[in-house]
């Protein structure tokens, strides 16, 4: 018989604005890689480098500053901390990061998580 699915606690405020920022940054991320193509490939306009190279480098930078203020106020961790920085880096990978980091509750606040924790030698409510 499977395992019983656990239940992927549900975000809290910076855990949200968090999700937010690295949707935003892999975006950004994506609208540059189009505006490189079509500046250095296509040769047509330099446009999207224009403004996606400074809608990535504002995304960028809040994704650093809010990965580091989550990574302390939610108690990551130095390797959690590094692999969420790491991801940056790459292009679309700090939606990967997000996804991990949501479905191992580690988006949740540390208090919120504790309230859904069983307690060890505790009976199980219901």
């Amino acid at each position: 018989m499977p395992a019983p699915a656990t239940a992927v606690p549900p975000l809290t405020g910076l855990g949200r604005l968090f999700a937010v920022v690295a949707w935003v940054e892999a975006f950004t991320w994506a609208g540059l890689l189009v505006g490189m193509y079509l500046e250095h490939v296509a040769g047509v306009t330099d446009l999207g480098v224009w403004l996606f190279g400074r809608l990535h480098g504002g995304a960028f930078v809040a994704y650093g500053v809010v990965a580091l203020v989550v990574a302390v106020r939610y108690r990551w961790g130095l390797w959690r901390t590094l692999v969420a920085l790491a991801a940056a880096v790459p292009p679309l990978t700090t939606i990967l990061a997000e996804v991990w980091l949501r479905r191992t509750g580690h988006l949740t606040a540390p208090e919120a998580r504790a309230e859904r924790e069983p307690v060890a030698g505790a009976a199980p409510r219901g």
